[in-house]
């Protein structure tokens, strides 16, 4: 890929709308720290703003120095790369801040995408706006909203965490709570995973959403294998063992809300269920939160959770 990139200038006048007339240049300003989004994959996906202010920017602090090199050696950009990760980025805000005080201006990078959602960035964005300093965003990819634009969701409301617990347990119960709060909000779940965390999370998806959903992979987003798989939610995994390649890549899940015709069904005769819920619920709720007794009687009784949550709020009113 060739990229002819206009030399920086300090203009700040923009020349007369006209097919012939080049765009504005930018460049970056003294006392700046610039939160710049970068390709996911495909490096033709940078803005020319951005190319702009990282070719200008004293200083360049990137996630990981060796993925960024790449991108910066492509494009010919030779500011000093400096590493703000999560292990180090509370160390480094005070030496960011005196840089700053110092008229340094600064493009705060991520391995890709858009720093401080779900990358490191925001902990230092606090900082530099306390201490005073412009924080200018740069926008560009992210893959969260890569994903929702091309999912074509029942939801118009979406709800993103990020990446979920690691701990077995702790993943569970989050997923736990977040389905009720989903439920209520008539809105989708969006998260990050990792491929070797993917098998266990959309096994636990599956048993948190128990009501019919689909679920929408997106894989490798721009790049040469990316891949996005719309699913309903209780295949989940038994297509992931038709499709191994999925268990490599960083991933974004997004859990959809039911179509209309799902949610709109005729009333159902509910005498039977209240006959089985009548017996499972008063021994579970002396023993288990709303929430947790809710899932043991769905998996006892294959009810939906959502309709014996629904009870269970009724019964407590």
């Amino acid at each position: 890929m060739s990229h002819d990139s206009a030399p920086a200038s300090d203009s700040a006048t923009p020349a007369p709308s006209s097919a012939a007339t080049p765009a504005r240049v930018f460049r970056a300003e003294k006392g700046t720290l610039y939160v710049l989004a970068t390709p996911l994959g495909n490096l033709r996906d940078i803005t020319l703003r951005a190319l702009d202010i990282l070719g200008s920017a004293d200083h360049i602090l990137a996630e990981d120095t060796r993925v960024s090199a790449k991108l910066l050696a492509h494009y010919g950009i030779k500011a000093p790369l400096r590493a703000l990760h999560e292990h180090n980025e509370r160390k480094s805000v005070a030496s960011v801040i005196e840089l700053l005080q110092q008229n340094h201006s600064i493009a705060l990078i991520s391995d890709a995408g858009t720093p401080a959602i779900s990358d490191p960035g925001a902990r230092l964005v606090a900082a530099v706006r306390e201490a005073a300093h412009p924080v200018v965003p740069i926008p560009g990819p992210c893959a969260l909203i890569a994903a929702i634009s091309a999912a074509g969701l029942n939801a118009e409301h979406f709800y993103f965490v990020g990446f979920l617990p690691t701990p077995a347990k702790a993943r569970r119960v989050q997923l736990e709570k977040l389905s009720e709060t989903l439920r209520a909000l008539n809105a989708a779940l969006v998260l990050y995973e990792a491929p070797h965390r993917i098998r266990h999370t959309l096994s636990d998806l599956a048993q948190a959403f128990q009501e019919p959903r689909d679920l929408i992979i997106a894989r490798e987003l721009t790049k040469t294998f990316e891949t996005i798989q719309r699913i309903p939610l209780a295949e989940a995994v038994a297509w992931l063992d038709a499709h191994p390649d999925t268990e490599r890549g960083e991933l974004v899940l997004i859990v959809d809300t039911p179509a209309a015709e799902q949610q709109n069904t005729a009333p159902r005769d509910t005498s039977a269920d209240d006959a089985i819920l009548n017996r499972w619920l008063p021994a579970l709720l002396e023993e288990l939160p709303p929430a947790r007794a809710a899932r043991v009687a769905a998996l006892a009784t294959g009810l939906p959770r959502g309709v014996i949550y629904d009870r269970i709020k009724v019964r407590q009113m």
